[in-house]
């Protein structure tokens, strides 16, 4: 019954730190998206 307990544990701890990761990601993305994407845009369309 404890080691399952552990077990249990383990893994929703697992899940928070992809879960975590996850959130980082989106966020680091949308601001260097926010950030590169009209100054690409414009170099490779020459505007």
């Amino acid at each position: 019954m404890i080691g399952s307990f552990a077990t249990a544990a383990d893994a929703a701890v697992l899940i928070g730190i992809v879960l975590l990761e996850a959130i980082v990601l989106y966020v680091g993305y949308g601001a260097a998206e926010e950030a590169l994407a009209e100054p690409i845009v414009k170099r490779i369309t020459n505007v």
